[in-house]
């Protein structure tokens, strides 16, 4: 399933070869659009020229339906296509300012660079400004950092913000698409044509762009049909490569190894308990977090717990492995990465670094299939006891195995945007 991994399909030279491919292509764009001359860009903001409006547009709702209809269809995985993260604020004020450039200078930076390559002056004068403003920005953000890493939305899109399929959000954007399409082509005669409004033919004629427009709404409209696949199929499609990791026991970690992530501050180390509420306040490990299988199942809250940052391990617990290999296959489904179990859960936990017995014993439950707590507690201790976050030396008189289970990976695609 896409997206592909291109150095290991090609090697680091063959993905250079497919970017280079991939930049001559895009450039020759722009330069066919006619975006290397700055008085084409600067006319979209007179209303008289709105080929930038037209072709971006274009741009965005081509790529919004391939990308929709293949991740409806099972061909690409949504999560692990990259999408920069929502700093609001900081992104509104950047987009005034870019946009005051733009209509100054002419050019956004993608287009200076177009205009350069055809040797015009303006074009090089303005990447030239455009670098020393990067090199004056990265000297002077640390005199503005707390606003600029604020309103942190991470991984936020309109389907997010609305609540509602990827595929109705592809129609409405369209469909706003076409409208502006339409006000832009009257837009051009009026300010650019000077023609009067009273001769300007507000009836579309042109045969093949009203296919192709129905083409777009058709797709947008069996995509909204369809809907994107549910936690259930996102499972279904990863099985066979997953099942593996638990049948070999690949994910458990045994509670020395946690006790060693526990101490270890280059980790960033979130700890999810998956049992119920009075299991969880009569003991848990050090700075858990009680968590429950439908909150998992929230595409929402599972996208709060993505690494970030990128050193972030999850570890999640239940009193033995049952329910946490449950919360597991769900958050891989979600796309998660560096997910793993508590092996044993906390019964095992306990019978490696034991409570005083004047707190919790060991007690002999038969009922196998509820996972019940083994230990019978005389209070509620939650973490408030040594066994919640033993000591390292502690620890050397344990269960410590040799084997590392727990492998840092990180997102293969760690950037994107558009310049």
């Amino acid at each position: 399933m896409a997206p592909f991994d291109l150095v290991e399909l090609w090697g680091v030279s063959g993905s250079y070869v497919v970017a280079l491919l991939i930049g001559l292509g895009f450039g020759a764009v722009l330069e066919m659009s006619g975006f290397g001359d700055s008085r084409k860009l600067a006319g979209q903001f007179y209303l008289k020229d709105m080929t930038v409006l037209k072709v971006m547009f274009t741009g965005i709702i081509v790529t919004a339906t391939l990308i929709f209809t293949a991740t409806s269809l099972g061909f690409l995985d949504f999560d692990r296509v990259w999408v920069n993260p929502t700093y609001m604020v900081p992104g509104i004020v950047g987009g005034l300012v870019m946009g005051v450039g733009f209509v100054i200078g002419g050019f956004c930076p993608g287009t200076s660079v177009v205009a350069m390559s055809t040797l015009k002056i303006d074009g090089l004068f303005f990447v030239l400004g455009v670098l020393f403003g990067v090199f004056l920005f990265s000297e002077s953000v640390g005199f503005f950092d707390t606003f600029w890493r604020s309103t942190d939305m991470g991984r936020f899109t309109l389907a997010d913000l609305f609540g509602i399929d990827a595929g109705i959000v592809l129609l409405g954007l369209i469909l706003i698409a076409l409208a502006a399409f339409y006000g832009a082509e009257i837009s051009e005669k009026f300010f650019g044509g000077k023609i009067p409004l009273a001769k300007i033919s507000l009836m579309p004629r042109n045969r093949v762009k009203l296919i192709l427009s129905a083409g777009l709404i058709a797709v947008a409209v069996l995509i909204s049909v369809k809907g994107q696949p549910t936690l259930q199929d996102k499972w279904s499609l990863i099985q066979e490569q997953e099942i593996l990791k638990l049948s070999n026991r690949e994910v458990y970690v045994p509670p020395a190894e946690v006790l060693n992530l526990m101490h270890e501050t280059s980790i960033y180390l979130k700890l999810l308990d998956v049992r119920n509420e009075s299991d969880f306040n009569l003991f848990h490990l050090s700075e858990s977090r009680l968590v429950s299988l439908a909150q998992l199942e929230n595409s929402s809250f599972a996208k709060s717990l993505a690494p970030h940052p990128g050193n972030t391990v999850i570890i999640l617990i239940s009193n033995e492995e049952q329910r946490a290999t449950q919360a597991w296959k769900l958050l891989k489904a979600h796309g998660l990465l560096n997910l793993y179990i508590l092996e044993g859960g906390i019964n095992h936990w306990l019978d490696v670094y034991q409570v005083e017995t004047t707190i919790a014993r060991r007690v002999a439950i038969h009922d196998k299939g509820n996972e019940p707590l083994r230990y019978q507690f005389t209070r509620a201790v939650d973490e408030r006891v040594s066994a919640a976050f033993p000591e390292l030396p502690h620890s050397e008189h344990a269960d410590h195995s040799p084997v590392h289970k727990v492998k840092l990976q990180k997102k293969k695609a760690a950037s994107g945007g558009c310049g």
